[in-house]
């Protein structure tokens, strides 16, 4: 049996488009909301077992991905998120590196010699990386707002505190986009998909904008969202729009949840460091070194989080 385990935001979900185009298999799909990480506590392999895995962290993952391995299935993993200590088998195939400037769609990518070049663009939009997107880019004719908007509007789709928050279901999602070989003949196919997405990051962004600050000074900037759907599904875009706009400083968007606090946290685009760090000093925190998250910060310890932001950046 075949297992395909990925991220539910932009990275993850365009990951394994570009693999099932060069790879197609029929797998059993293993994926949520984009803070769910711990899915290989899903995945019950065997012997001769193949599971996939695209955008999550090893770290949070290494009990199962051992217990996997121990019970005989062939692992083939991509991340860039921190790996903490890693796992060596000779059942396991790893493709991570946790550099700033790096997403899983484009060791995909890599993986692949650029079989599938537009839609590691799109991912890399998705993830924040505009920059990275455009070098991909270079010497192909690509629609890039399209392809930049497409990335986006997939990221977007990934947040919420529960799959009831998103507007469509990763898996479905991932559906929706598979046998494509273009996301431009995506784009161009399936219309009412981005359209949808397209309203809703509208609507929740402009709910987002008059949100409060909590703190600004010379280390950064923490902005507070409300309890609602469309602040849980807005806070990391909105978090990297800030990023962009003001590329010298760090971000942190903490949204109001029962006793505490869901945290998107963004380093500084000039440095892409420092975020992972921040977020692994609380129980609940991980991600990478550009942007990292806290499941649950809770109320009392918010006077820690912003001592601890100021330290950081």
């Amino acid at each position: 049996m075949n297992y395909d385990v990925f991220n539910g935001d932009a990275d993850g979900i365009i990951s394994l488009v570009q693999l099932r185009l060069s790879d197609p298999r029929e797998a059993q799909l293993v994926t949520g909301r984009k803070r769910d990480i711990n899915l290989l506590d899903r995945v019950s392999a065997k012997t001769g077992d193949r599971v996939t895995v695209l955008d999550i962290s090893l770290r949070s993952n290494q009990k199962d991905l051992k217990r996997i391995l121990d019970e005989g299935a062939a692992v083939l993993y991509f991340d860039h998120h921190n790996a903490g200590e890693g796992v060596d088998h000779p059942q396991l195939e790893t493709h991570i590196n946790t550099a700033g400037e790096i997403c899983t769609a484009v060791l995909v990518d890599n993986y692949l010699n650029g079989a599938h070049r537009a839609w590691a663009v799109a991912a890399s939009y998705g993830d924040n990386f505009p920059a990275m997107a455009e070098r991909l880019a270079h010497g192909h004719d690509l629609p890039l707002e399209a392809l930049k908007n497409l990335g986006e509007m997939a990221n977007y789709n990934g947040y919420g505190a529960t799959e009831a928050d998103l507007h469509f279901h990763p898996a479905d999602l991932y559906r929706e986009m598979a046998g494509f070989a273009t996301p431009m003949e995506f784009l161009s196919e399936k219309p009412g998909v981005i359209g949808k997405l397209n309203q809703g990051y509208a609507d929740d962004f402009k709910m987002a904008e008059g949100s409060k600050t909590l703190t600004t000074d010379s280390s950064g900037e923490i902005r507070v969202l409300p309890d609602a759907a469309a602040s849980r599904r807005i806070s990391g875009m909105f978090g990297n729009q800030l990023a962009q706009e003001n590329p010298d400083r760090a971000h942190a968007i903490l949204t109001e949840q029962e006793g505490g606090f869901l945290v998107s946290i963004r380093a500084p685009i000039s440095t892409r460091s420092g975020a992972d760090t921040l977020a692994l000093q609380f129980e609940t925190g991980g991600g990478r070194a550009a942007a990292a998250g806290i499941n649950h910060l809770q109320t009392c310890d918010i006077d820690r989080f912003v001592e601890a932001f100021r330290k950081a950046f």
